[in-house]
């Protein structure tokens, strides 16, 4: 895309006076956009629910809700919340811009219209919404990575969006922000990402693994990280891709950080992730019961491995217990696949997923 010519895109118009629709209309396809209209607040959010438009210009005066309601359910919806929204009025208040403002509005513009001013200020969000899908769509190759690898192993089918229930379900208990919830979301699905650097011979050997091999998967953690460095959307997601191993006691892996040098995000996703591991069915090892799990849990807080706060609050969670994916009959190799783990693994044959 050429970042400094003219950028075209699917407008929808909302406006209950047919000659401003027209107006706006004639306006913007002359610049080469696609334009859709809507005639309400409630037939326009139908109208963005089946074709999300890369724009909308919103009047304030609606017959049935405003304006201002129309842009606050948009950006409240993660699934709208970056469409740019611009406010078209003929009230040029201040409390009406201070409204528009809190309702998220990314600009105004005023009537009667200013071909001019339309152009520019349609102009500069289309191009802000191109870099904003761009990002988007970096972070989509990413999650796509992510399910490629639980798809090279069918008995962690189920894994990833486990781990991204637990993980948000525990966040919101804890009375973590928004952001962070949505951080501990994304790190359920990419935490393991950077295994679609290490082989398939790893991976699925059906023997168990030497030191070398161990210590090439455990680079799993520093991969993933890289993957992720390069967007800012992924900031708060990357702790959790390099530290969901980390131990308390600096047992874990990669950096052996100790305590509350483990960032909080990668301690809530560590908690689950041993937790999905202990309670699902592996070729090596029944499931063990949710009971039984919990115990498991708060023996690791005895070893020292993990924050008793956190197990607790895990513990009293309303789960759904019964999510599991079952499991395909194993290869009879594969049962012998973590037996011989160096002793050095704090995990166990228990822990690896």
């Amino acid at each position: 895309m050429n970042q400094t010519g003219p950028v075209r895109g699917h407008i929808l118009a909302v406006d209950d006076q047919q000659p401003n629709l027209t107006l706006l209309t004639q306006m913007l396809e002359a610049e080469g956009h696609i334009v859709r209209t809507a005639g309400t607040g409630l037939s326009a959010l139908e109208a963005i629910d089946r074709q999300p438009p890369d724009l909308i210009l919103l009047d304030v005066g609606l017959p049935d809700i405003n304006g201002f309601e129309v842009c606050r359910r948009l950006k409240h919806n993660p699934l709208t919340r970056l469409t740019p929204v611009v406010m078209v009025t003929g009230l040029n208040s201040r409390e009406h811009r201070i409204e528009g403002i809190n309702a998220g509005a990314d600009d105004f513009l005023g009537k009667p219209f200013d071909s001019g001013e339309l152009r520019a200020r349609v102009g500069s969000l289309l191009r802000l919404k191109r870099y904003t899908d761009d990002l988007e769509s970096a972070e989509s190759v990413i999650l796509s990575l992510a399910l490629t690898v639980e798809a090279r192993d069918p008995y962690t089918d189920g894994h990833c969006q486990r781990l991204a229930e637990y993980a948000s379900a525990l966040g919101r208990a804890l009375g973590l922000s928004n952001e962070e919830v949505s951080a501990l979301h994304r790190g359920g699905y990419l935490h393991d990402v950077g295994k679609i650097g290490i082989a398939d011979a790893i991976l699925q050997k059906p023997t168990p693994l030497n030191a070398a091999e161990y210590a090439t998967m455990k680079a799993h953690t520093v991969i993933g990280d890289r993957l992720c460095g390069n967007l800012r959307s992924l900031a708060l997601v990357r702790p959790i891709v390099r530290h969901h191993h980390e131990l308390l006691n600096g047992a874990g892996y990669p950096d052996g950080l100790v305590g509350d040098q483990i960032p909080l995000l990668a301690q809530i996703v560590g908690v689950v992730d041993a937790y999905d591991a202990m309670t699902t069915s592996r070729p090596y090892r029944a499931a063990l019961s949710v009971e039984a799990a919990h115990e498991e849990l708060r023996r690791d807080v005895a070893r020292g491995w993990r924050r008793r706060d956190l197990v607790e609050a895990f513990i009293a969670l309303p789960l759904k217990s019964a999510i599991r994916t079952p499991v395909p009959a194993p290869a009879a190799p594969r049962a012998r696949m973590l037996k011989a783990l160096p002793t050095n693994n704090p995990w166990g044959r228990r822990r690896v997923s």
